[in-house]
């Protein structure tokens, strides 16, 4: 728990931790596709969030009318 603030972030110490394991868990080749696989799978999210809370604004908008 000592790289882990009040506040629930994470220290750069852990962070430099994780990157140090995930370099040797995937290894040098993997880890740039590894981040980019991440990168669009957090983009996916991220649409599919904003449809859904645009689709509840898109109700909300025709009850009050």
């Amino acid at each position: 728990m000592l790289f882990i603030n009040t506040l629930g972030m994470v220290t750069p110490a852990i962070a430099i931790f994780l990157g140090i394991v995930a370099l040797i868990i995937f290894g040098p080749k993997k880890l740039p596709e590894f981040g980019r696989s991440m990168g669009e799978t957090l983009k996916e999210f991220k649409d599919a969030t904003n449809g859904i809370l645009d689709d509840k604004d898109d109700k909300k908008d025709t009850d009050q009318k």
